[in-house]
């Protein structure tokens, strides 16, 4: 597997959501954007491109079919000090012993190292990254749904999940997305993990969204569950006052950390 350091997957990052936002991207464009010369960004695609995620053109490069989605490898140097201060106080809400459910994403990601001091709990997860965080935690009761492996999230999804997830129930939900609006409710890229999420999110008394600002207002491809299924939304300083004070009024509690 290739390696990426901070800086690069940085980049790489901005240049995939460029491509999934525009189709295209432009050597020219990318190297005023980024701050580096034309021959790192020409290493940067051709870096993705071995990896099959573009196409290099003159120029520039286009996007494959397949990508719609920015895979979780490259979504995690993103906004990591707003996803830490998120994941510490959503830590503060989980009681030792507590049934705490954990989608994948990066900021639950980031909530599952936060409550490794948490003494007695059980920690449900679908996601293959937070089950190995979690694992080697003695004092922690961990369990895994099974299901099917989407690598671009690392999240198992489908009915083998969502059988284990009916006969359980749940404290608390932490959940991670890719949209969260008054119109759409809360959402993601891909229509089966979606599902999977709305049965983690009927199985638990308490449901917590947490999401860098980033997701506010967005609407993904397929909705989770709609807002009246949410009791609170952890989210960052650059939430606008117009986002929190819409979400309130839709009876969720929003929390700045």
């Amino acid at each position: 597997m290739l390696a990426f350091d901070m800086r690069q997957a940085e980049r790489v990052a901005a240049v995939l959501e460029t491509l999934a936002a525009d189709g295209t991207v432009d050597v020219t464009a990318l190297v005023e954007r980024l701050g580096v010369s034309a021959a790192t960004v020409r290493r940067d695609l051709q870096l993705l491109e071995q990896q099959r995620m573009l196409s290099r053109t003159h120029g520039g490069a286009v996007a494959h079919d397949v990508l719609y989605e920015l895979p979780l490898r490259y979504k995690a140097a993103r906004h990591q000090s707003e996803k830490k201060r998120i994941a510490a106080e959503a830590a503060t809400r989980v009681a030792d012993g507590a049934v705490v459910g954990l989608t994948g994403g990066t900021t639950t990601t980031e909530v599952a190292r936060a409550i490794l001091d948490r003494h007695g709990s059980t920690v449900v997860t679908k996601a293959l990254n937070v089950a190995g965080e979690l694992a080697i935690r003695a004092d922690l009761k961990l369990v895994v749904t099974g299901g099917t492996a989407r690598p671009e999230s690392y999240e198992l999804v489908g009915p083998v999940a969502e059988q284990a997830l009916e006969r359980l129930n749940l404290d608390l939900a932490f959940v991670g997305v890719d949209g969260i609006s008054l119109e759409a409710g809360l959402t993601t890229h891909h229509e089966i993990e979606a599902h999977t999420n709305r049965t983690g999110v009927e199985r638990a008394r308490h449901v917590v969204v947490v999401t860098d600002s980033s997701k506010l207002g967005r609407v993904a491809f397929s909705e989770i569950c709609r807002l009246d299924a949410v009791d609170e939304l952890i989210t960052d300083e650059g939430a606008s006052a117009e986002a929190i004070r819409d979400l309130t009024e839709a009876g969720v509690t929003v929390t700045v950390a």
